[in-house]
């Protein structure tokens, strides 16, 4: 089996599993909201269940970003690094620069979920 067969599989299981999630979730927000107390609303307000499937969106969305860049950079890198091996320092700042999108997707899940 290709390599670009395989990525393209494991993505497809990926992105299936966001979606069946996403699912689950906009399913439960109704039941979330239902039990409300009689002094007020919940603490999230009515919008929290979008609040919080935008957080697992941004972190899903980053990470496969992140996969995919540090897959492909860190081919070339240690491609670069048999050939030269005095690059492995410049290599490794361009993997973690890479690596760098799940956290900036990270950061921005847990500023929409300190919102909420």
């Amino acid at each position: 089996m290709a390599a670009r067969t395989r990525f393209l599989m494991g993505l497809t299981f990926v992105i299936t599993l966001v979606a069946v999630g996403a699912t689950l979730m906009l399913l439960g927000m109704p039941a979330m909201a239902a039990p409300a107390p009689a002094t007020g609303p919940l603490p999230g307000g009515e919008g929290a269940g979008w609040g919080y499937l935008a957080a697992a969106l941004a972190t899903a969305g980053s990470s496969l970003g992140a996969g995919y860049a540090v897959a492909h950079v860190a081919t070339a890198a240690i491609g670069a690094i048999v050939e030269k091996p005095e690059l492995l320092g410049r290599m490794l700042i361009l993997v973690g620069l890479a690596e760098g999108i799940a956290i900036y997707g990270l950061i921005v899940s847990i500023l929409i979920l300190n919102r909420l």
